[in-house]
């Protein structure tokens, strides 16, 4: 019945729009929306002030900040004015996800890797400073650390080499894609560190998943929503506390707080844009294709995107890493072409 309505959906709004001409015509649904993630939020934001610059005779995009969890469950609710035309996404769009969104009849989804961003880990300005490792951060904000009981109080239990501090970090919630990719970046590549882990993997998945991503939750990390610039301002206010969230909102505020390094690395656009900062990870969009035709503007707001992401674009300016230059002249083409995913790439 979904799979109908959607249908159903794409056929009237597409006739509608052929009926008024231009932009602004009387669809179902006359604004574009877009759902997801909060580390993406602020460059979909900018991309919506360009578009509505470049576009007068549309409606400005109405864009919500929901996680990217919360976001992928609206985008795949299903296909029609009632659902999303867009989520944001500051990990990959999961499997599960992606079989969620083809069961509820969103069947045809274009995805954009918009670019690069990094797992950020800082402090206030002046504030506590340490050199920081996967393993570290494992061993310092793991639940069960490789199995055991979770001791650590100080960073100094951790490592001789840092501070004789209480461990506080806040951090994004379970629902965000920031979380996501803290486990997979960063807890998980210290987790495997342990040769018994590693083997784990291999016995037991589950079990393994958990011993190396599940986070304590005796008050060493703080769960802070998806707001990261609360995370900044719980920093800001507490020089022995750490925060993390992504590398965009530690550029945007430089004079409150500091980058802690990792392996050795700064978090820095450089870093980040070569890989070598071990938290970097791609930002995506995804859309709904069904939807292109039917909602006024929305394909000019996806060819949006391509114009503001490239290395010296208005998104580069508050903190975007533009993508290595073969990844973005093929984000380019998907933008345009409105190629599709097969699915077969996701795990």
């Amino acid at each position: 019945m979904k799979l109908t309505k959607s249908l159903a959906f794409v056929a009237v709004s597409s006739l509608a729009l052929a009926a008024c001409g231009d932009a602004g015509g009387g669809g179902a649904r006359e604004s574009i929306q877009v759902v997801g993630s909060s580390t993406v939020f602020p460059f979909a934001k900018k991309v919506a002030e360009s578009f509505a610059q470049s576009n007068p005779g549309f409606n400005s995009p109405v864009i919500e900040s929901t996680g990217t969890g919360g976001g992928m469950n609206l985008f795949c609710g299903g296909v029609g004015p009632d659902t999303p035309d867009m989520s944001n996404a500051s990990r990959r769009m999961k499997k599960s996800e992606f079989e969620t969104c083809r069961a509820n009849g969103v069947t045809e989804v274009i995805e954009l890797q918009v670019g690069l961003d990094g797992i950020a880990f800082a402090s206030a300005q002046g504030g506590i400073m340490m050199n920081l490792t996967p393993q570290m951060v494992y061993e310092a904000l793991a639940a069960s650390p490789y199995g055991g009981e979770q001791t650590n109080q100080n960073w100094s239990d951790v490592d001789a080499s840092l501070p004789n501090e209480p461990i506080l970090v806040y951090g994004p919630p379970s629902t965000s894609g920031t979380r996501d990719a803290l486990k997979e970046l960063v807890l998980e590549a210290g987790c495997k560190t342990n040769a018994d882990m590693k083997a784990l993997k291999e016995s037991d998945e589950d079990r393994y998943d958990q011993l190396c991503t599940e986070v304590r939750s005796d008050g060493k990390y703080v769960d802070q929503g998806e707001q990261d610039n609360l995370i900044v301002q719980k920093i800001g206010n507490n020089d022995k506390a750490v925060g993390v969230f992504g590398y965009s909102y530690l550029e945007e505020n430089s004079d409150k707080v500091q980058g802690l390094p990792m392996n050795g690395v700064e978090p820095t656009y450089e870093n980040i844009s070569s890989f070598q900062y071990p938290g970097a990870r791609p930002l995506f969009v995804y859309v709904k294709k069904a939807h292109l035709d039917a909602i006024p503007g929305l394909k000019e707001f996806v060819a949006e995107w391509a114009r503001n992401w490239a290395k010296d674009g208005p998104l580069a300016k508050i903190g975007l890493v533009a993508s290595p230059p073969e990844t973005m002249a093929a984000n380019e083409k998907a933008a345009t072409e409105y190629t599709v995913m097969t699915g077969d790439e996701l795990k």
